[in-house]
């Protein structure tokens, strides 16, 4: 959830600093007062497009700070793994945004700078945005899928898995297919460098580990008097008369002398005789080492020469020998592939028709899993419409095979084109009016119909979708009475353990808030200063007051509003149940 937000210099604002909590936080005040100003400051730190429009006059920088926090299973900690970002074990995230009066963009996640494309893969895995007037992914056709499998259950994303790896082999061999096929000239000028870099390769004669053991033989050589005169001084320090050896041995032979009186001297005895045997045994090798110890400046200057070869080669097939030796070998079977063209390609035909009919096989089964899903979610969704009185209201989701073109694998008889979620176009289809025909949802509902169309979605689809902070920006617009209470009920349900900011000039959603923040204009100093304040029981009251009248507080008004908490309060009790 979004635990903290800070504002600075940002539009009609000087400095906010917001604490959220979990449920439905509202907030409410005249408008132009920032409430939208402050979600526009949320939706910056998601990602969205800047403008220096957005730095306070008189200023240098408007800067947005969101603190959120998340449990161990959140996807954000794969993002972090994904772009670098450290995502402590404690689920903290930081995002930062400052824009500058020059226009110039700064994003930063956990203190680390990002691009504005980075910080939007992080907002939008925590904030879901929607408001009256933006395309939402609930209303774009193209997503509709993703939300459909969203909602099924594992059987489905195993399915897919094992069409996504059927699907990857089959989309590389056929890139593969018609490289081979394509072009002549281009693949005889392929032919020509292949053959140039296998030879020269083979030249080479490469072997495997070679450069790491010729840099350790050069490293002996570069080094050989520094080696030669440390082994020189050990063996002179343990070897000679005085020397180490012979302080050992007088040592050794003065602890075995005393060593059947005590136990304890017996033992060190014992172990001092095995240590003074290992040195000794150690003296004899470094004597072997110095006798061995050679310096030939010719084979350092082979070593050189072949090294400096082997990093030239380097720069051009692999950055280790056993890289180069890969690339070899698979430009080896390229050079086959293309010198026996036909073949190959009659082969490949053969592969490429299996995998298609494999795939077409395992789009089918998710295609009857999604028909499934399909009957379950329409249930849900009208279940949803009705509680919003849309109980007209006809929901379906089309799920169409994509047509595919001449060459694709078969179904039924019929091409088919295999895409990477599956053979599936899906859209949802809605129709408010009783006798009017099924359409895409946009095309079909009015302004109010459409925030109740989403809201039941959204009620569906926020179970599902796993972000952490979901805000409404004035989606209760153009609705009023009985469904202005379903819409504060819903809204409410979103919120129940997670976590819902909102937008809203609607006293019924006002009063089912669990937190009530009443956003202020002031003027001081002819300066417009932007004042954010958590609001009391009795405060609530007031403020719904003014809602209801849009004026003066009366009497009437008080109770009516007291009344709507009232009934709020008894909604959550029973909701909680």
């Amino acid at each position: 959830m979004l635990t903290e937000l800070s504002i600075r210099d940002f539009a009609i604002i000087d400095h906010v600093s917001i604490t959220f909590k979990e449920g439905l936080t509202v907030l409410t005040g005249e408008t132009g007062a920032g409430k939208s100003i402050i979600i526009d400051a949320i939706q910056l730190l998601s990602g969205s497009r800047g403008s220096v429009e957005f730095v306070r006059h008189g200023t240098k920088k408007a800067e947005i700070e969101g603190l959120f926090t998340v449990d161990s299973t959140h996807p954000i900690f794969k993002k972090g793994e994904e772009f670098g970002v450290e995502i402590e074990e404690d689920g903290m995230v930081v995002l930062n945004r400052t824009i500058t009066h020059q226009g110039k963009s700064i994003c930063r996640v956990n203190g680390k700078l990002v691009t504005l494309a980075i910080l939007r893969e992080f907002g939008q895995t925590l904030i879901d945005i929607h408001s009256q007037h933006e395309t939402q992914s609930l209303m774009d056709p193209d997503h509709h899928i993703e939300l459909l499998d969203l909602f099924s259950d594992q059987e489905l994303r195993q399915s897919q898995e094992e069409y996504r790896e059927v699907f990857v082999r089959y989309k590389n061999l056929m890139k593969r297919y018609k490289e081979l096929s394509e072009n002549e000239q281009e693949m005889a000028q392929r032919l020509d460098l292949l053959e140039f870099q296998f030879r020269e390769l083979q030249e080479a004669e490469l072997q495997p580990n070679e450069d790491d053991e010729l840099n350790e033989e050069r490293t002996k050589l570069l080094n050989y008097e520094k080696i030669y005169q440390g082994i020189h001084d050990a063996y002179n320090s343990l070897y000679g008369e005085q020397k180490g050896m012979d302080w050992l041995s007088h040592a050794m032979t003065s602890l075995e002398s005393i060593s059947d009186f005590d136990d304890q001297l017996g033992k060190m005895s014992e172990e001092l005789s095995n240590a003074y045997y290992i040195i000794e045994e150690m003296t004899f090798q470094l004597s072997s080492q110095m006798t061995d110890l050679e310096f030939d400046p010719e084979r350092l200057n082979l070593i050189e020469s072949r090294l400096n070869e082997l990093n030239r080669l380097k720069k051009k097939y692999g950055a280790t020998v056993e890289e180069m030796l890969e690339y070899a070998s698979k430009i080896e079977e390229e050079i086959d592939e293309i010198q026996n063209k036909d073949s190959h390609l009659s082969k490949m035909e053969n592969q490429i028709y299996e995998l298609g009919q494999d795939a077409v096989v395992e789009a089918k089964d998710i295609h009857d899993l999604r028909l499934r899903t399909s009957e379950s979610l329409s249930a849900q969704i009208h279940e949803e419409l009705k509680d919003l009185y849309l109980e007209k209201a006809s929901f379906a989701v089309d799920i169409r095979f994509k047509d595919g073109k001449e060459g694709d694998p078969m179904l039924d008889g019929q091409p088919v084109q295999l895409l990477p979620n599956g053979i599936d176009l899906v859209k949802f289809l809605i129709t408010t009016n009783p006798g009017e025909p099924l359409k895409e949802i946009h095309k079909v509902a009015s302004g109010g119909e459409m925030s109740r169309i989403m809201l039941a979605l959204k009620r569906i689809f926020s179970r599902h979708q796993g972000v952490t902070s979901v805000i409404f920006d004035e989606v209760d617009t153009g609705v009023s009475g009985r469904v202005a209470q379903a819409i504060a009920e819903k809204i409410h349900g979103i919120s129940v353990g997670s976590q819902v900011l909102c937008i809203s000039h609607l006293p019924q959603v006002a009063a089912m808030a669990d937190t009530h923040v009443r956003i202020e204009k002031h003027v001081e100093n002819d300066r417009t200063h932007t004042v954010v304040k958590e609001l009391g029981h009795s405060e609530k009251a007031d403020e719904l007051s003014r809602m209801i009248t849009g004026a003066e507080i009366t009497d009437t008004t008080l109770d009516h509003a007291k009344e709507l908490l009232i009934m709020a309060e008894n909604h959550k009790q029973k909701q909680y149940k």
